[in-house]
């Protein structure tokens, strides 16, 4: 049976749950040689630099409307937090400096109270139903991961109650360690999965988003 809390998110009432959620999406200013550098050494890039243009801004544009949570842009380069890239609407916030733990970490434990979930912008599949049972998985969980199939992650969440937990101390990033390390400090608390999803980094993972697939997953609802 479904809590209030669930349907309450479902219908997009944040008001009568009593604490806001927050979703942060994290994006960099799509410049030349500055994304998608895994990428852009196996198709160039100008093609690395236009794929991420267009899936970060998909990405944005698809959750960041989303009237079930309130929608945060944490920015880098941190020089790039009034650019013009991404609507205006919508409130941003400087990554800071460090490996990306210590960014993810800084935004935990800076949010104001209630529940906070982390994604980046180079997911193109996610949809706002992905964010909506991640949320829902934080009502009866401290944590929630959003498995990608190289070992690594597509989301993070913390419930945050009372206090943002230490999630990246140790992580091997960007390896097929990275879930498991994360798991690991996470191993007292209890934790949600949510549904696999892939980033796209390689030219393989590219190559798998092709046609009406690309079309669908790119396009803004």
């Amino acid at each position: 049976m479904a809590t209030r809390s669930s349907r309450l998110l479902r219908a997009g009432r944040l008001a009568d749950v009593g604490w806001a959620r927050r979703l942060v999406i994290m994006v960099k200013a799509p410049q030349a040689g500055r994304v998608k550098t895994r990428l852009a050494r196996e198709i160039g890039v100008v093609g690395a630099t236009s794929f991420y243009r267009h899936a970060s801004a998909a990405v944005v544009g698809r959750l960041g409307c989303d009237r079930r949570w309130q929608t945060l842009l944490a920015v880098a380069p941190d020089t790039a937090i009034n650019a013009r890239y991404w609507p205006a609407r919508l409130a941003r916030r400087a990554q800071g400096h460090g490996d990306l733990g210590r960014r993810m970490q800084g935004l935990f434990d800076r949010m104001p109270p209630g529940p906070v979930i982390i994604i980046g912008s180079d997911c193109p599949t996610v949809r706002a139903d992905d964010i909506a049972a991640a949320f829902v998985a934080l009502g009866r969980a401290d944590a929630v991961l959003g498995p990608a199939p190289d070992g690594g992650y597509w989301l993070v969440g913390e419930r945050r109650s009372p206090k943002a937990l230490p999630a990246f101390s140790g992580v091997r990033w960007s390896s097929e360690h990275t879930l498991a390390d994360t798991m690991a400090n996470f191993a007292a608390r209890r934790v949600a999965l949510v549904r696999q999803l892939p980033d796209v980094d390689t030219a393989a993972d590219l190559a798998g988003m092709n046609g009406k697939a690309a079309r669908r997953v790119l396009a803004w609802p």
